[in-house]
């Protein structure tokens, strides 16, 4: 069993209001579990209007899975979201 832990940090420079941001990433959460089938929450910053920090489980049988599953996902959140993704680290346990 491997399971892997994305966390990863956003900017959201045209974002005005924590109501705003919690739509933007009310949204981009949604899409990842429901395309991805993982686990999604925000994890720092929700005080903060235009930064976001959002973690991000997987559970597998094998690690490659996982890592295909991970790099997916870092794409389709810079595709996705209105600003820069600022970090994207990754760890696994096995």
């Amino acid at each position: 069993m491997n399971v892997g832990l994305c966390v990863i940090e956003i900017r959201l420079p045209g974002v005005a209001s924590l109501k705003e941001k919690r739509q933007v990433l009310r949204s981009l959460k949604d899409g990842l579990r429901r395309h991805y089938n993982v686990s999604v929450a925000e994890i720092d910053h929700q005080d903060l209007w235009q930064r976001a920090t959002i973690g991000i489980v997987g559970i597998a049988a094998a690690r490659v899975p996982l890592e295909q599953t991970f790099a997916s996902i870092q794409g389709e959140v810079e595709r996705k979201v209105p600003g820069d993704v600022l970090s994207c680290d990754v760890e696994y346990l096995t």
